[in-house]
């Protein structure tokens, strides 16, 4: 995670510097930037784009629950710990890269205001896939696997859904706390991803009205 963190740190400076100014990286305030350059910058804000929220669809409304009902549920656990640090390191610098090449095409300064509201949801998005890389994802691992411990000893996980989970939490007081602990700290985690997927949605309606078909 350290070079992640590092790579994610430099191209979120890169992403602001080309927010507040573009000029330094050849962006013309006035929109009369090269042709080719500005074809291979939208090429890249695209193909970010589409990855981000590509990915943040499958996985939000489709992959996950899909795991979640045919997998044991210490197994979908364990699934789900390797794969969002990677699932929202990737969406993060998609999301970097696309902050980046909407503000170099859109200078602030002569930005339309749609263009700063698209560049606001793109930013949003940014920040709350990085809160959750940062901040809830480590939490809601940790707490997984301090539960994960205490349903071993009761010899619940095994299972596929929350039935035993539930009925054993009923005469077991700390895995009830441990419950209602995980289940604050996920939902805190699943909020966050769902702000950032609707940012990136805003963004496709804005890229659709763009589409001449």
């Amino acid at each position: 995670m350290a070079w992640i963190t590092r790579f994610l740190t430099a191209v979120a400076f890169l992403a602001v510097g080309v927010i507040f100014s573009p000029e330094t990286f050849g962006s013309k305030s006035d929109g009369l930037n090269s042709p080719s350059l500005s074809t291979f910058i939208k090429l890249a804000h695209l193909l970010s784009f589409s990855t981000a929220f590509g990915a943040a669809l499958w996985v939000t409304f489709i992959g996950g629950i899909i795991m979640f009902k045919n997998l044991p549920r210490h197994q979908f656990g364990n699934l789900q710990s390797k794969m969002f640090p990677a699932y929202f390191s990737m969406v993060g610098v998609c999301c970097a890269i696309s902050v980046a090449a909407f503000g170099y095409l859109h200078p602030w300064k002569s930005a339309t205001t749609p263009e700063k509201y698209q560049l606001g949801f793109l930013v949003s998005a940014f920040a709350f896939n990085l809160s959750n890389l940062f901040v809830f994802t480590p939490m809601t691992i940790e707490m997984m696997k301090q539960r994960h411990k205490v349903e071993r000893e009761a010899n619940v996980g095994d299972e596929i859904g929350w039935s035993k989970n539930q009925e054993a939490a009923k005469t077991n007081p700390k895995l009830a706390a441990m419950n209602k602990k995980f289940g604050m700290i996920h939902g805190l985690s699943s909020l966050a991803n769902i702000m950032s997927f609707g940012g990136l949605a805003m963004h496709s309606w804005y890229l659709a009205g763009k589409l001449n078909l």
